[in-house]
């Protein structure tokens, strides 16, 4: 970011994504403004559970944001509607595709829970280049404790509509999976995910499982021995999402890691530190810490019910106390 631009308050990025390479995320939703909240959700529990489509953000601001973070940012490989909970739900996602695509040549992929792929939804995606969407489960209850959606949803019908979906779409489709140890990995569940994901027919099934602290801290990840086996029983689409491989940007490998490291070297802090602490999104900081405990510089640890994250090797403070 060049010194004296305003912080963006819709995008964010480019970040390393193990997906998507080299990612410009659009976030246009409020935080955890979302119709699940799942057990895994790296971004905390949904304080707004709500199938209803709203304007949530300026059309007019997410643009100009996005043209100034495109002139300023290395080229990314998508510019990705994510964000802070369903970006489905702003019901200005169609005119924000059409427009970003007349902006830039690079693709648009939207990642999605597909919970609300209903007539007008599925005419927006079918804008983008790449879309996203999630299956945790195919069963109702098994759907119930790991997603725990709006009381409206059912599985059944979000299984309908994305079998329709990815019949008329012109893109790519890469449904991802997020596995939870001892939730949704019984063979009996997954058994039946393979049958239905084959009637879905997606261009790939990305395997995933908890990876970054989770919104509940009994939601645990599956082994890779574990993930092997799932590969076997969903097919040959099946892949299981690895490191970042990606090219790298100045934004992730040069100050923004300086940044977090030197306010972690003086205490441990939660995301909602770090994030109101250095100006960086949220949803770029998960990239941001999720790389650097792998990479081992980093750790988080649950304390009064919040993650926590703290460096591994902390060096001798010199001059005047920094703590508070």
């Amino acid at each position: 970011m060049k010194s004296g631009q305003k912080e963006n308050k819709h995008i964010f990025g480019p970040v390393p994504s193990r997906r998507l390479g080299l990612s410009l995320g659009v976030d246009i939703v409020p935080l955890k403004t979302c119709s699940f909240d799942c057990i895994y959700c790296q971004l905390g529990r949904t304080t707004r559970k709500t199938i209803k489509r709203m304007e949530y953000v300026k059309v007019g601001e997410v643009l100009k944001e996005l043209e100034t973070s495109l002139e300023d940012s290395p080229p990314p490989d998508y510019i990705t509607f994510s964000g802070s909970g369903e970006p489905t739900l702003n019901s200005k996602l169609g005119e924000m595709i059409s427009k970003v695509k007349k902006m830039s040549s690079v693709p648009v992929a939207v990642l999605t829970n597909a919970s609300r792929l209903i007539h007008n939804v599925r005419d927006d995606l079918y804008k983008a280049d790449l879309i996203l969407p999630s299956l945790d489960a195919v069963s109702e209850g098994v759907f119930e404790k790991v997603n725990r959606p709006h009381e409206k949803l059912r599985i059944e019908h979000i299984i309908a509509n994305l079998k329709i979906f990815c019949k008329y779409f012109q893109g790519k489709t890469w449904l991802e999976v997020m596995l939870v140890k001892g939730v949704n990995d019984s063979r009996e569940e997954l058994s039946k995910m393979a049958k239905i994901i084959q009637q879905i027919n997606p261009d790939k099934i990305q395997l995933n499982t908890v990876t970054r602290p989770p919104s509940e801290p009994e939601a645990s990840a599956l082994s890779q021995d574990e993930l092997e086996s799932v590969k076997n029983i969903l097919g040959d689409k099946a892949e299981i999402i690895g490191g970042f491989e990606g090219r790298t940007s100045e934004v992730y490998s040069g100050k923004r890691e300086d940044d977090i490291i030197n306010l972690l070297n003086r205490r441990p802090c939660t995301m909602s530190d770090i994030s109101s602490s250095l100006g960086i999104h949220r949803n770029e900081l998960t990239k941001y810490l999720g790389e650097m405990e792998r990479g081992g510089k980093v750790k988080s640890f649950i304390h009064a019910s919040q993650t926590y994250f703290q460096v591994l090797t902390i060096p001798a403070m010199t001059g005047r106390d920094e703590r508070r």
